[in-house]
């Protein structure tokens, strides 16, 4: 994907945010940036903020890991102003919308594995290169128009991206017969009223592929913000697959410092959670947060209650 330097849109709204943890483990300092800077967007625009349970690869869930999720949400101050929905439980949304798109000729079976695709350097062509297995299940593609995509990040400023050449035709709904992530997140992020996507820059290369899968389901466009990645000490990004450690609940305000200064925002002086918030929130610019990638503050820095 090509970046365009761009200063921050202003005039671009935030209305009515989410945040979207996996439950493949407890919630790590990653994970909170994306959070933070989620519930900051939507209540700076005075808006609602919103969060869903991403457990559709049910494979990779954790038992207990959504609760202990959403309670060390709730120990930071970030609570759902509706009710949590889990994707495990929307099988048939997500069944209806690839009908939707098989019926207008938009994908196709696909039973390509990962080797077929590497003499291709990854990117699967207009159609399918395997023979059909009639033993086992296909993945479905989309077909990917020959355009480019771009949208303008709130954070990372002009993005554009040529599907055909960079990704290829994708998969939406998975061999395990479960749906994909990229039309899970498109469908859900309409079914909850989403008008701003607030998350990690990991994904932002996922942005073009969900923008068109908007534009072929007739689903509103969304606006987006797309957060520096926090690294680890070796200079690879923060993973719960790495064990980073998870934040901690029972002492929150040492993270939240951290993740406020990670997104280069001021540290207000405050003696709890609902303090520090609502001091943050005052001085909240979206101009501050830097684009590149960062390793966070120590915590123990910031235990002090005057930063």
């Amino acid at each position: 994907m090509r970046q365009v330097p761009h200063p921050y849109a202003a005039s671009m709204t935030f209305h009515r945010g989410r945040f979207a943890p996996s439950p493949s483990g407890r919630l790590h300092f990653g994970s909170l940036v994306a959070a933070l800077g989620s519930w900051l967007f939507a209540r700076a625009d005075n808006g609602e903020w919103l969060v869903r349970i991403e457990d559709f690869d049910r494979e990779r869930v954790v038992p207990g890991a959504a609760d202990d999720i959403l309670a060390t949400l709730h120990a930071f101050g970030f609570d759902s102003d509706r009710p949590v929905i889990h994707q495990s439980e929307r099988d048939e949304v997500y069944r209806a919308a690839l009908r939707r798109l098989e019926d207008a000729g938009q994908v196709y079976p696909c039973w390509c594995s990962r080797a077929d695709l590497a003499a291709f350097g990854g990117i699967h062509p207009q159609n399918c290169i395997a023979r059909p297995d009639p033993a086992r299940a296909p993945a479905w593609r989309l077909r990917v128009p020959d355009e480019s995509i771009a949208f303008l990040d709130a954070v990372q400023g002009e993005q554009r991206q040529d599907l055909r050449r960079e990704v290829g035709d994708f998969v939406v709904w998975r061999v395990e017969k479960t749906v994909a992530y990229q039309l899970a997140v498109v469908v859900d992020d309409a079914a909850q009223g989403i008008t701003a996507v607030v998350r990690g820059a990991d994904l932002l290369d996922s942005t073009p592929r969900q923008i068109l899968l908007q534009r072929l389901l007739d689903l509103p466009r969304l606006q987006y913000a797309h957060l520096p990645l926090a690294l680890g000490a070796d200079g690879r990004k923060l993973s719960k697959h790495e064990l980073a450690l998870p934040v901690d609940g029972d002492d929150p305000l040492p993270a939240l410092r951290a993740a406020l200064r990670f997104l280069g925002q001021p540290l207000p002086p405050a003696r709890n959670v609902r303090d520090l918030l609502s001091a943050a929130l005052e001085e909240f610019d979206a101009g501050r947060i830097p684009c590149a990638p960062s390793a966070p503050a120590p915590f123990a820095a910031l235990r002090k209650d005057v930063c």
